[in-house]
């Protein structure tokens, strides 16, 4: 067991029945009363964000979990089946795991958290950003550029996005997989 004083960013603790990650915490001593720590929790489950304070000293039961990089290979149902990329070994998880799950495309590279004592993945995390390729794209109305106009698009994953009326049919786009946001057109090199 470990107190307050060994909390870290990056660290993931068991808390109320789940595995949480320390995003930010900060060790507070104020004027009267006891000291105490604010920290900013991250479940590795489902990735919910929590702010918890604890009493200084408290017991905290730390965890160890590994990430792993992994390359999707296909989705079947709401199982995507995952190769890890050291030993090649090869895993089914739930789609629930995959945070944004609709920006995946086969071949991507993955992280995979993995509970050590369990030897199980409780969360995949994808990258920070994507490039995906738009199938289907309504044309943009002239004219119409000044303001920040923007259209939906399909993308070769199955997701819908919204994007600047310039982008086309056939285009590469750069996806912001965390928020699920339009980042630029791509560009292929010649």
């Amino acid at each position: 067991m470990a107190t307050t004083s060994d909390i870290r960013n990056g660290m993931v603790l068991r808390y109320n029945n789940d595995l949480w990650q320390v995003v930010q915490f900060q060790h507070v001593k104020p004027g009267k009363g006891q000291a105490f720590v604010r920290t900013k929790l991250k479940s590795v489950t489902s990735g919910k964000v929590v702010e918890v304070t604890f009493p200084a000293g408290s017991r905290i039961d730390p965890v160890r979990v590994e990430r792993r990089p992994y390359q999707f290979l296909y989705a079947e149902g709401d199982l995507y089946h995952l190769m890890n990329l050291e030993d090649f070994d090869q895993i089914a998880v739930q789609k629930d795991l995959i945070e944004n799950a609709q920006f995946l495309k086969e071949g991507e590279t993955v992280t995979v958290h993995f509970y050590v004592e369990e030897e199980r993945p409780v969360r995949v995390e994808l990258p920070v950003a994507v490039v995906l390729q738009v199938v289907h794209a309504e044309p943009g109305v002239k004219g119409d550029t000044a303001t920040n106009a923007t259209k939906r698009v399909k993308l070769e994953t199955g997701a819908e996005l919204q994007v600047p009326l310039f982008v086309e049919e056939g285009d590469k786009v750069k996806v912001d997989t965390r928020e699920g946001k339009y980042l630029e057109r791509v560009r292929d090199k010649k």
